[in-house]
């Protein structure tokens, strides 16, 4: 599978699993760590960390190898790390105050209702 693969395999686990306000932000020409970014909710704790674990064990089950996994046991903002696909999952109070779509959204990028 190639990379853009990966990002939307991603989507889906996140979508099936009842993620919220899921983002893929290409960031071709703006980093070099990874091709894309995911960002997505949770609605708690248990919900996020639950996410964490579902992409992880069914993106290894595709193939793929996690590099890094931050944040599970807290479960407010995990990070996780599939190589060339970088995912957030967040708590909505600490994407608020974080902000990673703003940040990574330049102004002549889609809108972020147009990459949901």
């Amino acid at each position: 599978m190639n990379n853009k693969k990966l990002n939307n395999s991603i989507e889906k686990i996140l979508s099936d699993g009842k993620a919220e306000d899921i983002i893929s932000i290409p960031l071709k020409g703006k980093s070099s760590i990874a091709d894309y970014m995911i960002i997505a909710n949770g609605t708690s704790t248990r919900h996020v960390s639950a996410l964490a674990s579902q992409v992880t064990s069914k993106i290894k089950t595709l193939g793929y190898h996690i590099f890094s996994i931050e944040g599970q046991r807290n479960g407010d903002w995990v990070l996780v790390d599939a190589g060339d696909v970088i995912v957030h999952l967040f708590r909505p109070e600490v994407r608020d105050f974080y902000n990673l779509d703003k940040m990574w959204l330049a102004p002549n990028d889609k809108s972020m209702e147009e990459n949901l």
